[in-house]
């Protein structure tokens, strides 16, 4: 039995987490998130991602990126705030400013987290500019899974492991070094 503060919505204390990436248009961040939380995660954690103004396709950039560094993208269509509604969360975590302000209220009281970065399809350049934008966003977002699967989400308390995950965005400002992820 879980003590109180520790809330989930998931079914019983070894289910995985249910954890939502949210951006504008779920075309780039919140999908290199979700692709490198289910990985990186594996079973612990459940990623899917969602955008406030979700765009036609996944940016080609993001997933090539995501294949370089050893992960095959797997993910689905960019979908809206209306495709997730019903749906019950553990985290949220938003990627962007404008999706951070357009965060709707969900059911079971889950964890509301911004990891705020910039938006690598909005770089302009050449190619290895706009390539480079994204493979420092894999970066920056597999740092900070890294970091959120340090934490002993199972044991801490609902208002601390708030405090804990977002503070994730406040410690990796600039890109780490470039992730790799582990082949299955």
């Amino acid at each position: 039995m879980l003590r109180p503060g520790l809330l989930r919505v998931s079914d019983g204390p070894s289910a995985p987490w249910r954890v939502l990436f949210l951006c504008t248009g779920n075309s780039a961040r919140s999908q290199i998130a979700e692709a490198l939380l289910n990985r990186k995660g594996r079973g612990r954690f459940v990623a899917e991602s969602a955008g406030s103004q979700p765009v036609d396709r996944v940016n080609p950039r993001a997933i090539a990126v995501l294949e370089a560094a050893g992960l095959a993208w797997g993910g689905r269509a960019p979908r809206g705030l209306d495709a997730i509604a019903d749906q019950s969360w553990d985290l949220v975590i938003t990627v962007c400013d404008r999706a951070k302000e357009s965060c709707p209220i969900f059911p079971g009281q889950p964890v509301i987290a911004h990891w705020g970065m910039s938006d690598p399809a909005a770089v302009e350049g050449d190619d290895a500019t706009m390539t480079r934008a994204f493979e420092d966003a894999v970066a920056l977002l597999g740092r900070r899974i890294d970091l959120l699967l340090a934490l002993p989400v199972e044991k801490v308390e609902r208002l601390k492991l708030a405090r804990q995950v977002r503070a994730i965005a406040e410690s990796t400002q600039t890109p780490a070094a470039p992730t790799t992820v582990e082949p299955r």
